[in-house]
């Protein structure tokens, strides 16, 4: 029971860091220092560090010997990796959108609205949000609890490298519209062309992300 307790203790810990990276609270290269987090938190060192133990499982944090515990700060091959996984997973989706429940179907189209209601608003992180809730949206129509996990893990890493983009809405905006057609051929079952329109979406974005990475490193 105490055990089990400690671990509930340390994901809920785990969550609220998450969050934090994702939404930009902790942005990459942040040191995080186990005496100002207990405190803040009100949990012990073990348990920070058993929250931190989840976080680098899930590659968002990694443990450098003697100098602590960073957020990550993707390299441009782990963006590479990235988007070449998300590649397989998503156009599998896609493949697979012809039997998917309607409820699977419907998540897409509701990710677009979401995006399209946000940029109206001008909130642009939470046009991120729905970018990547469309991408998970994708993969899902697999069906697989296994893909969705994967897809999960994937756009938590992936948020690290939406902070290095100066602009969220010039990076964004552009793909807005590019949502609603992948939404409409997968509408109209032109699941062929759907793949090929999303295998040059996820290149094109990869390309703008390293272009964005080699500016900021020169």
């Amino acid at each position: 029971m105490g055990d089990a307790m400690a671990l509930s203790t340390a994901q809920r810990v785990a969550d609220t860091l998450r969050d934090r990276i994702e939404g930009g609270g902790l942005p990459p290269g942040t040191q995080l220092s186990e005496e100002a987090l207990g405190r803040e938190l009100g949990v012990s060192r073990n348990t920070l560090r058993e929250a931190f133990r989840l976080l680098v499982h899930e590659s968002l944090v990694v443990h450098r010997l003697n100098r602590g515990v960073f957020v990550r700060v993707l390299e441009p091959a782990d963006v590479t990796d990235i988007y070449r996984v998300r590649a397989a997973l998503e156009t599998a989706g896609v493949r697979a959108a012809a039997s998917a429940a309607p409820a699977l179907r419907a998540a897409v189209a509701g990710a677009v609205a979401r995006g399209e209601r946000a940029a109206a608003a001008g909130d642009w992180p939470e046009v991120a949000s729905a970018d990547l809730r469309f991408h998970r949206a994708l993969a899902a129509l697999g069906g697989s609890a296994r893909i969705d996990s994967a897809m999960d893990r994937l756009l938590a890493e992936l948020r690290l490298a939406f902070h290095t983009m100066p602009s969220p809405r010039r990076f964004h905006e552009p793909f807005l519209l590019r949502n609603r057609s992948l939404a409409t051929l997968l509408e109209n079952g032109d699941h062929g062309r759907a793949e090929a329109e999303l295998t040059t979406y996820l290149d094109d974005a990869r390309r703008l992300i390293l272009d964005t990475m080699r500016e900021a490193s020169s």
